[in-house]
């Protein structure tokens, strides 16, 4: 990197306090430019900015840090300023008439990642950490940001490379003193790894969902009462609530925190057979976003006469509520529990207006995410792209197991797992990742 970049590195807006970020060779100069005379590294300095006409910006906490000890492994700095929108604004304008660049998404991060001070994973884990909404989420985030997976890539690779070399020196030193079972002895190690590898492939989707959110679909024919429920469950009137069957057309999602998890409640367009083609859209709409669901809420009208047809996204372990058992049940009732019970459905009756119904729901949902998402420890590999890259190394070892009679195949198995498992931390061959995974980070970080 030859250029010096810059950036806010706080949000928009009206703050006590906001900070200007620098990185790169420039730096020491800009600083200087801004106020006479860079302070002393890694040391704060109250000092008086000045623009290119030498007029007084602001008063500024300045710190600057020497390169290779700093975020991005270049030299560093940073403004700490008053946090009005006019004071940002100048001093950025003053970095830009020194002829820096401001950066791009995620730039101070790509930085630290190409000059060693992050890995990819970790560097995702900063991502993270910038986006988590809940406590599951920060703990996760925190986790591999710290290197959780990038010490558990780095003994898998070791172990590959352990075996690799068995297998390569059964290959180039056949006539050689070497034990005739050199072979065979990679084969264990191999074995665990593809347990090991197939395990975190797995968790891997616990990892995304505390990242994304754990979804909660709202399902039921029109008027069962899912809008009233969405609403008092988030606290807000996110769905417009009428008498009129279809009022709600496409999917509102109220994202909520259950038990220190994100949940996504979504609200779906009444399940019917209808004619018209936007409430037909919407219908589709609803049954994939509840397919697709982790848990399904089957809302059923209790009160009502007419019998409708058990929703096919339905899976064993969803929860079946016969809706408005304030007024006088009807058929609709009966049938859905005998229904619900059928297909192995949690069942209770309730109604959105009662208190101790919608603390009953919510421990439910609670109860339910935290099995689903919490366990003894975080997982390991946290987002789908990591998922896909240990499936792809786990399937490479157990075509290498097969290769009893090719040894030489089995090594360039083992390779190439090797391959795909370096690429989790973005040891070799990153460019193919890195515009998408940075593209994501917000300005000055």
């Amino acid at each position: 990197m030859t250029d010096t970049i810059y950036a806010p590195a706080t949000a928009a807006g009206r703050a006590a306090v906001a900070v200007v970020r620098l990185s790169g060779p420039g730096t020491r100069d800009a600083v200087r430019a801004l106020t006479g005379a860079a302070p002393r590294a890694r040391h704060a300095s109250l000092r008086t900015l000045r623009g290119g006409d030498g007029r007084e910006i602001d008063q500024a906490l300045v710190l600057v840090f020497d390169g290779p000890a700093s975020y991005t492994g270049e030299d560093a700095a940073e403004f700490h300023v008053h946090g009005g929108t006019a004071v940002v604004s100048a001093v950025v304008e003053a970095l830009h008439g020194l002829g820096l660049r401001l950066a791009e998404p995620g730039e101070f991060t790509r930085r630290a990642f190409e000059n060693g001070k992050l890995d990819l994973a970790q560097a995702e884990g900063v991502a993270d950490l910038i986006d988590a909404e809940t406590e599951a989420q920060r703990r996760q985030a925190l986790e591999q940001l710290g290197g959780r997976l990038s010490d558990v890539q780095a003994r898998w690779s070791e172990a590959l490379l352990e075996a690799l070399a068995m297998l390569e020196a059964a290959v180039d030193f056949a006539d050689e003193e070497v034990p005739q079972d050199v072979a065979a002895r990679a084969r264990p190690v191999l074995e665990r790894l593809v347990t090991e590898l197939e395990g975190a492939a797995a968790d891997a989707e616990r990892g995304e969902r505390v990242r994304e959110g754990y979804r909660i679909a709202l399902i039921g024919a029109p008027n069962a009462g899912k809008s009233t429920l969405l609403n008092a469950l988030a606290g807000r009137d996110a769905a417009i609530v009428t008498a009129t069957p279809g009022t709600t057309r496409d999917i509102i999602e109220a994202p909520m925190v259950l038990a220190g998890y994100k949940a996504l409640l979504a609200d779906t367009a009444g399940l019917r057979e209808t004619g018209d083609e936007i409430e037909a859209e919407g219908v589709r709409r609803a049954r994939a976003w509840a397919a697709a669901a982790d848990l399904r809420l089957w809302l059923v009208d209790g009160s009502g006469e007419e019998v409708a047809s058990v929703p096919m996204e339905l899976r064993p372990g969803d929860v079946c509520l016969i809706t408005k058992r304030d007024k006088p049940v009807g058929p609709a009732g009966a049938w859905a529990a005998g229904q619900a019970k059928r297909l192995g459905l949690s069942t209770a009756e309730i109604t959105a207006k009662g208190p101790s119904d919608l603390a009953w729901i919510r421990s439910v949902l609670e109860e339910r995410i935290v099995t689903a998402l919490a366990g003894a420890e975080s997982p390991t590999a946290t987002r789908l792209r990591h998922q896909e890259l240990l499936s792809e190394a786990a399937d490479r070892l157990r075509h290498a197991l097969a290769q009893d009679e090719h040894l030489e195949l089995a090594a360039e198995d083992v390779r190439l797992a090797a391959r795909a498992l370096d690429r989790v931390t973005g040891r070799i061959d990153p460019e193919l990742v890195l515009g998408r995974i940075f593209s994501t980070f917000c300005i000055g970080k």
